[in-house]
């Protein structure tokens, strides 16, 4: 797995999902109620993830990531700061 990391978090839904690498043709596989794999859909290798209820299943005092890493991240929410 080699590329840029792409992570995406719906705040209202609690869904996070991570893509790694350029968007190409891919499959979701479900690992549990909460998490789903994506996988290519020519090579099978994992190419994302994605959870639901994220801030319920994930510890964010002890996630770790490896550095160095690109990141393009985008939050969506409900609400919109004001514009001067």
């Amino acid at each position: 797995m080699k590329g840029k990391l792409r992570i995406y978090y719906d705040e209202e839904g609690d869904y996070l999902e991570i893509r790694i690498g350029e968007p190409r043709s891919n499959y979701g596989e479900e690992i549990n109620d909460n998490t789903t794999i994506f996988k290519d859909t020519k090579t099978d290798e994992i190419v994302g993830i994605g959870i639901l209820d994220f801030k319920e299943n994930v510890n964010l005092k002890n996630l770790e990531i490896d550095l160095p890493i690109d990141l393009n991240l985008i939050l969506t929410s409900n609400e919109h700061p004001e514009q001067n």
